[in-house]
């Protein structure tokens, strides 16, 4: 039996405070990652390895993408949409794991993400504008707009959540179908579409959160 994807299994308490099965998987691949990070990055060569080579390339894939996005310098963008994307890939690729389901197929860890990013847009419009410029926005063209333009932060941030989890959720409930249908090797295509899904899903989150940046910075240029 599947269980809901609405509903997560209770390790144990600190507290009052449950903590499910995506809080663990979340904290190991954190430390995971973390881990990686200093290994990749301790003894950075002219000439990289591997490690060092896969760390470049996803670091200036996304500076190119910030630089294109938002027509501005990236360094002060690159620590935070770096990290999104990297994490987000990562978690989407523990479906290929057998045992392990990636949290980015509970709504609670999609959610947190979106939130982040939600409070992210706000300190780099505050950072970038001032806070007198920044809220001025908000009543354009006219103040009658000022309930529309703030509805459309929560409902664009609900949006952010809801495709990611609805992308993710249902590729591991298809391939958990399969799985307990018809075995483990027949399911080997469903998890090479998985993968290209979590790719393209942490890509569009990114994406998406760089546009959102960009709107609040001021700097984001509409394409011809």
């Amino acid at each position: 039996m599947i269980a809901s994807p609405l509903t997560a299994q209770v390790l144990f308490r600190v507290g009052p405070l449950p903590i499910t099965a995506p809080v663990v998987v979340t904290w190991g691949l954190m430390a995971a990652l973390t881990l990686a990070s200093v290994l990749a990055t301790r003894k950075l060569r002219l000439d990289p390895g591997p490690g060092q080579a896969a760390v470049e390339l996803v670091v200036t894939s996304v500076q190119g993408q910030i630089r294109e996005t938002l027509q501005t310098d990236p360094a002060p963008y690159l620590p935070f949409l770096a990290t999104l994307f990297i994490f987000i890939a990562s978690a989407n690729l523990l479906a290929l794991i057998p045992g392990l389901e990636p949290p980015t197929a509970h709504l609670e860890t999609d959610a947190a993400l979106a939130v982040i990013v939600f409070f992210a847009v706000h300190y780099f419009g505050v950072r970038v504008r001032g806070l007198g410029g920044y809220l001025a926005d908000f009543a354009k063209p006219t103040w009658i707009m000022l309930p529309l333009n703030l509805l459309s932060e929560v409902t664009r941030t609900f949006s952010l959540m809801v495709r990611l989890f609805g992308n993710i959720m249902s590729g591991v409930f298809v391939i958990g179908i399969v799985l307990s249908l018809v075995g483990l090797l027949v399911p080997i295509p469903f998890m090479a579409l998985e993968l290209l899904t979590g790719l393209i899903q942490a890509y569009i989150f990114t994406v998406l959160a760089m546009v959102f940046i960009g709107g609040a910075v001021g700097q984001t240029r509409p394409k011809k």
